[in-house]
Order: C-alpha cells, then sequence, then structure tokens
C-alpha cells in the first residue's frame, strides 16, 4: 500500500499528543496518563539491545488499559522509591500511515531527573515507537514502546518514561 500524505493538522495533533503525554508524567499528574492509551494497548520500556535482538524482556511492560492503572496504584501507595522529578525533551516526530487510521510514529526522546537534593542528571535516552490510533475521535496510543539506549539505570524505574 503507498504511504498516505500526512497532513499539517495531523501532525500537530500527534505533536500535541506527545508533548501533553510528557506533560502529564512531568507534572506527576500520574492518574491521568492511562487516558493516554486505548482500553486493549501495549505499553513497554526496553533496553534496545533486547529489541534489536528480538528479546521480550522489558523493564516495564503493560498490556491493557487497566494494567497501566494498576501501575500507578502501586506506585503511589505500595512502591517505596527516593522522591525525583522528570523532565522530557521530545524530538520532531516522524509519523507514517498506510490507511489514514492508523499512525505509526517515532520520535527521539530525552528524560532528566531530579532528585530531591536539587540535582539533575540525564536519566533515560532513547526513542518512542509508536501506534497512534483515534479512539471516539481523539488520537491515543495503542502501542508505546520506549527504546532506550541507557544502559544503566540508576534507580528504580517507578515513573513511565
Amino acid at each position: 500500500m503507498p504511504n498516505i500524505s500526512v497532513t499539517l493538522e495531523l501532525k500537530s495533533e500527534v505533536e500535541n499528543l506527545l508533548n501533553a503525554y510528557a506533560q502529564c508524567i512531568d507534572d506527576d499528574n500520574l492518574e491521568q496518563w492511562p487516558g493516554f492509551f486505548t482500553d486493549d494497548c501495549l505499553y513497554q520500556v526496553i533496553p534496545r539491545e533486547n529489541h534489536e535482538m528480538g528479546l521480550p524482556t522489558a523493564v516495564m511492560w503493560c498490556d491493557s488499559r487497566g494494567m497501566l492503572e494498576d501501575r500507578i496504584t502501586a506506585l503511589r501507595h505500595a512502591n517505596v522509591y527516593q522522591v525525583q522529578w522528570y523532565r522530557h525533551l521530545i524530538s520532531n516526530p516522524v509519523i507514517s500511515t498506510d490507511d489514514g487510521d492508523t499512525f505509526n510514529v517515532q520520535s527521539n526522546y530525552a528524560v532528566f531527573k531530579t532528585c530531591n537534593d536539587g540535582e539533575s542528571t540525564v536519566y533515560n535516552v532513547g526513542r518512542y515507537v509508536d501506534v497512534i490510533v483515534r479512539d471516539k475521535g481523539v488520537l491515543k496510543f495503542k502501542e508505546r514502546t520506549a527504546i532506550y539506549d541507557t544502559h544503566r539505570i540508576t534507580t528504580l524505574m517507578v515513573i513511565p518514561i
């Protein structure tokens, strides 16, 4: 199938989704985070080496919106971790579609982490590989894979990337 051209309106919608997603995490509004996904979705954070070798092991893996909600409940009420804040930088997305209904999107990201001591460091760097669909008129992630290049994760990864 030929690749259907991407309009400026669609590009703007996708960029708004990516930016709102990052802002939700960066502002610690994590209870709203599952709302960026379809009910039947896949979210995973996986090392580049595992991805390239076809190994399924991910450091974060959820295959439904319910699992995303459970992850936030555990983060808020069960996990014990150092106080930290994220700031995302995301590159311009590359968007493709074959049918005009499902959008394959790739963008690069860098996540900076600041702990309660005020020191900021680069926490995680990689690329997002997304499958985005329109759900009741709104763009949502059907699949979001964060493929990270960072070899050393310095703290327990509890907050979504």
